[in-house]
């Protein structure tokens, strides 16, 4: 089986007022998404792993766990993550952790939550 961890920012701990972001985002539309990109992944006959994390070192330990917890054959990092350059150190943080714990993995980038399964066929092939 194929599995991919899908890896983002806890919705609720966003910033909605980073002019970075799209406009009218919001908890609620990014959680929805991510149950889009749940069920769509899924419905590739893949095991998928949503880990999103807080912007703080119990957010990067978090996704330690969850890289530690199996062998991943892709990690989706979304742009919550990358896209606001204010995000960057966490960004960098993200994709190290990636490489040391999970060397393996592809890496594919999404660019809203609802695609993270094309994201994820791109590299899965």
């Amino acid at each position: 089986m194929t599995h991919i961890l899908f890896i983002g920012q806890k919705p609720e701990t966003v910033d909605f007022s980073d002019p970075a972001l799209p406009p009218g985002f919001d908890a609620a539309k990014i959680n929805a998404g991510i149950a889009i990109a749940v069920q769509t992944i899924e419905e590739r006959g893949w095991q998928v792993d949503p880990c999103m994390i807080t912007p703080d070192e119990a957010g990067l330990a978090q996704l330690d766990r969850a890289l530690r917890a199996r062998r991943y054959d892709c990690v989706v990092i979304g742009g919550g993550l990358r896209l606001p350059p204010k995000s960057l150190a966490l960004f960098e943080q993200v994709i190290n952790a990636v490489h040391k714990a999970a060397p393996q993995a592809s890496i594919a980038f999404n660019t809203r939550p609802e695609d993270t399964a094309v994201a994820a066929a791109r590299q899965i092939g």
